[in-house]
């Protein structure tokens, strides 16, 4: 596998050091040609020093918002039109009817640079705008209304049926919903689609409770943002806990904020332990082999689903918390293989508590799901050349999957190749190429 690596490398030498986006050639097509084109101008218009009145560039930064909007109705009509074509292509490839349409919002994600998750969005509201809300979705087309006023209207209607849709589409439209600011603009539009169908919109909230979940995202310097989606008694109630008592803690003495507080008692609540600095934490240590044996080596830390962290913090963690605590070592190439950071090769499997070292190695490496800018979790290790086709289980043939990416990859025209295996100073590369021929590199991310 090694030697295939190698050869891979040097047949596509040429997409190593790029982005996903510029591997692509120039298109052929008219219209992409014409945007090419507006794209330079403005380019240009940017770094254009010519004097002007402030009244003059008050006049430049009104139109450009109705271009965001008119841009934002012709992607629309381009995702719509995308989307039709691309289902037509599927039935007359007799793709299995619970997978048609599988594979549209990943195209469309990936030429937009965004998750597959927001690219469905916007196609299901493109979808909406072309055929059920003609006068939002002209109003659009002329730059009259915003893509955040527009976006708001389709979700506000959306528990309405195609004919009630287009009557509060008009409705809103009379009502001068272009001349509305955005609060007064949605809850305009929330009015009427009530109004319209009251007991769909009750019916909505009750459906909507199903969907109830909990999240966490990354936020800056070393903070992260845990989130519940809850019914609305039910998050004003868990807040209100929360506030009552902080709000006697304060009163008691205690010398945090009312807002550590919460958070603090959160945190405790939560994970059953007695304060909330006592977390179980994993650290992974990046080790170059270079300095493998070197007791002063201050390698960064990765805490799994953040990222990377200072080693000082790191070291303060793991002294100050009286939670569990397990140490995992991972090897690095040596630091003369590479010019920058060095990638995983390996690691040391003593950690009892997962199953499958392999599939754990390969989720450091790549972190989140390998499709360019999905950045969703990974669901599923993949093989990059299929088991089917003589691929074998090994870390180089191995890629994070989130569910959906698992999925397309199996629908007609979508190819997978492995180009660096990331055991000769390089990161793990492979190209992504979809049914329209287009080409998206996917490279592993550099260790801290």
């Amino acid at each position: 596998m090694q030697d295939v690596c190698s050869i891979l490398s040097v047949v596509f030498g040429s997409f190593t050091g790029m982005s996903a986006l510029e591997i692509e050639p120039p298109s052929a097509d008219g219209l992409a040609m014409r945007l090419d084109e507006m794209l330079a101008e403005l380019a240009g218009a940017v770094t254009d020093g010519s004097p002007a009145s402030d009244a003059a560039r008050i006049d430049r930064i009104a139109r450009l918002e109705k271009l965001r909007a008119a841009t934002a109705a012709l992607q629309a009509t381009e995702s719509v039109r995308f989307a039709q074509s691309q289902v037509a292509e599927q039935l007359a490839a007799d793709v299995h009817p619970d997978a048609i349409g599988r594979g549209i919002a990943e195209q469309i994600g990936l030429a937009c640079r965004i998750s597959p998750t927001t690219a469905a969005r916007r196609l299901n509201t493109a979808r909406a705008l072309w055929f059920e809300l003609p006068g939002t979705y002209s109003q659009l087309v002329t730059g009259e209304l915003s893509e955040r006023v527009a976006e708001a209207v389709v979700s506000e209607t959306r528990h309405l049926n195609a004919d009630k849709r287009r009557q509060v589409d008009q409705q809103i439209k009379t009502a001068g919903i272009a001349q509305m600011g955005f609060k007064a603009a949605t809850a305009a539009a929330r009015k009427v689609a009530y109004e319209a169908d009251r007991q769909g919109y009750l019916q909505r909230g009750r459906t909507e409770r199903k969907h109830r979940r909990v999240g966490v995202r990354s936020a800056p310097d070393t903070m992260a943002v845990l989130s519940g989606y809850l019914p609305v008694e039910q998050g004003i109630a868990c807040y209100a806990a929360l506030r009552q008592h902080a709000d006697s803690a304060a009163a008691s003495g205690d010398g945090r904020t009312r807002d550590q507080i919460m958070a603090d008692t959160l945190v405790e609540r939560i994970t059953g332990q007695t304060t909330a600095a006592d977390v179980n934490i994993e650290l992974q240590l990046l080790m170059p082999l270079d300095t493998l044996i070197n007791p002063d080596d201050h390698s960064a830390a990765v805490i799994p689903g953040y990222g990377p962290l200072s080693s000082q913090l790191a070291r303060e963690i793991m002294t100050d918390s009286k939670g569990r605590k397990w140490w995992r070592r991972l090897f690095t190439a040596p630091q003369g293989s590479s010019k920058g950071p060095a990638p995983i090769v390996g690691g040391d499997p003593t950690r009892r508590y997962f199953d499958g070292w392999l599939t754990q190695l390969i989720k450091l490496r790549d972190q989140t799901c390998r499709d360019p800018f999905c950045d969703a979790a990974i669901r599923h290790i993949d093989h990059i050349t299929r088991h089917a086709d003589g691929g074998p289980t090994s870390y180089s043939n191995g890629r994070g999957a989130c569910a959906r990416g698992n999925l397309v990859r199996e629908m007609p025209g979508w190819h997978i190749k492995l180009i660096d295996c990331g055991f000769h100073g390089g990161p793990h590369k492979i190209i992504i190429t979809t049914p329209t021929g287009h080409h998206y590199l996917s490279r592993a991310p550099d260790p801290p």
